[in-house]
């Protein structure tokens, strides 16, 4: 396995983009995607924030990604216009993108490029730049800041007030670290609590300034400055034992003009925190064990076993896309968990002796002892179940994912980094519980738990995209919402000439990120946290 060398963040800013809106600019947003390894399969590693009516926008969010220096890794920068909540991008104006290699960016530290519609086609003269740091430092600074008489900057109502924090670069720039929420028509605002990487803040180093700065926010990008201050790190931190730090917020132009100018409002910093940014191996490496199951659907709409055009057709080589899909996701996950003891189960068909339908029964037809060995296991008793079982119906997801939520459940009641469950759905797409597996996933996003669903065959696999949550956040059949993003669908037909890796890599991208969501959603530390660095 590849050793990851260091976790690089991107910093994403553009000039000139396209005007795609009638009335107003266009309001960007910055997806990075990476090859597969596939010719051109592409997955989402991650995404800035939508900046609105701006065609010159600095993205306060980072962006970070693993670097290795021993492999080409292709990235892609596509800029959008978003005009709708949906996160899917398929339906919003491309305003240009680029291809290059993490090593470019790395070397170049500062890449700027032209932005292109495709390849040849200038997106007008829109560019696009990326500055590389590598991250060394795991630190966060926790912040709750909130403003007190602020100078009203609205003839109709008063200011809708947003802050701004900047660390300090060279010369006289300053680069944007962090960017704030707007909180509409109050001159008192309180802020949400936040936190901001030391690295973007102040690379680590108390003493270096950092720049806040209160804003007026207008809806046609021509925010009013209210006022602004300097202080740095070592300073904010004399608040944890204390009351807020108030910080005069000057505003540089009326200061000039006016000997008697005082401020324009008080910015009082409430808490500020300094706290560890665990990653995914932190925790693993740590004492975190990975438990993998794997769901297996045994419905009629797969066909019959024993003819080629089946799904479970089993190729004279001995494999088809179930045993492809266990076998390549199986063999990266088998590394995380001590005792290769898979619990394996199937869902959807006639079991003996009775040919009661079943929706999760253990592949090794033995209830009380579902596991098997390995990933050889896995296939050897799904290859064994197939001649044992009669495919039937109807295909139910929530009676395995409740099932694997219980052992998560459990785990989640022990307040420690130590278990953690990823259940792999192998499926043909046809689900009859949507409803109940809607609500199934809302309750496992509580818990320590993440869902894989790899789709095989060329059906309409829409409810999987749905149950994804890429078209917006999943939400019960009560309303509620998913409390973090546990589900992970890939169409198996995208990769059938990739290389097999390919496909494990697409479909445990987001794994490592839910890991670290949950334990940091529940504040728990590695069980063996690594030392601090000197």
């Amino acid at each position: 396995m590849a050793q990851c060398v260091t976790k690089v963040q991107l910093t994403i800013s553009c000039q000139d983009l396209m005007d795609k809106d009638v009335g107003s600019k266009s309001d960007p947003l910055c997806v990075l995607l990476q090859n597969t390894g596939a010719d051109d399969q592409w997955i989402e590693l991650d995404r800035t924030e939508r900046v609105k009516n701006c065609q010159k926008p600095e993205f306060a969010k980072k962006l970070e990604v693993d670097y290795y220096f021993e492999r080409v890794q292709k990235l892609k920068f596509g800029i959008y216009d978003i005009d709708n909540k949906s996160s899917a991008t398929n339906d919003d104006d491309y305003l240009g993108g680029v291809e290059c290699t993490l090593g470019q960016i790395v070397s170049s530290k500062t890449f700027t490029r032209p932005l292109q519609l495709k390849k040849g086609k200038l997106a007008g003269m829109g560019s696009i730049t990326v500055v590389a740091e590598e991250m060394n430092d795991k630190r966060l600074a926790v912040l709750q800041l909130e403003a007190r008489n602020l100078e009203n900057k609205d003839f109709m109502g008063k200011s809708d007030p947003f802050m701004e924090l900047f660390r300090e670069g060279d010369g006289d720039k300053w680069q944007l670290a962090y960017r704030s929420e707007v909180i509409k028509n109050n001159l008192n605002p309180n802020w949400k609590p936040f936190s901001v990487s030391l690295q973007s803040l102040c690379n680590g180093d108390m003493q270096k300034s950092i720049k806040v700065t209160c804003s007026d926010y207008d809806g046609d990008g021509s925010h009013d400055l209210i006022g602004l201050f300097e202080t740095n790190l070592s300073q904010l931190q004399q608040v944890e034992s204390g009351s807020p730090m108030e910080f005069d917020c000057i505003n540089p132009e009326k200061k000039k003009k006016k000997k008697s100018y005082k401020n324009s409002g008080i910015i009082r910093v409430r808490s500020c925190k300094i706290e560890t940014d665990y990653s995914f191996l932190d925790y693993v490496m740590g004492g975190c064990q990975i438990n993998f199951t794997v769901g297996i659907d045994f419905t009629g709409s797969n066909g019959d076993p024993r003819s080629p055009d089946s799904l479970h057709y089993i190729s004279p080589n001995g494999v088809n896309e179930y045993v492809s899909a266990v076998s390549s996701v199986g063999q990266v996950v088998q590394d995380y968990d001590t005792d290769k003891l898979f619990p394996a189960f199937g869902f959807g068909a006639q079991i003996p002796p009775n040919w009661q339908v079943s929706h999760e029964f253990a592949l090794n037809f033995s209830s009380d002892n579902p596991y098997c060995q390995g990933v050889q296991g896995i296939i050897d008793a799904y290859r064994n179940a197939l001649v044992n079982v009669r495919l039937y119906g109807p295909t139910n997801f929530s009676p395995i994912i409740s099932h694997v939520s219980g052992f998560a459940a459990t785990a989640a009641q022990h307040p420690a980094a130590a278990q953690y469950y990823v259940l792999l759905i192998i499926t043909d797409g046809e689900i009859t519980d949507l409803d109940q597996t809607r609500d199934a996933i809302v309750k496992a996003s509580h818990l320590p738990m993440s869902i894989i669903i790899v789709g095989v065959g060329n059906a309409d696999f829409k409810a999987m995209e749905f149950l994804d949550g890429d078209d917006g956040v999943l939400k019960s059949l009560s309303g509620q919402p998913v409390a973090r993003d546990i589900v992970q669908f890939v169409p198996f037909r995208q990769f059938h000439n990739a290389p097999q890796e390919a496909l494990a890599r697409t479909v445990l991208a987001e794994v490592p990120k839910q890991l670290v969501s949950y334990y940091k959603m529940h504040n728990l530390a590695p069980i063996n946290p690594p030392n601090p660095a000197s």
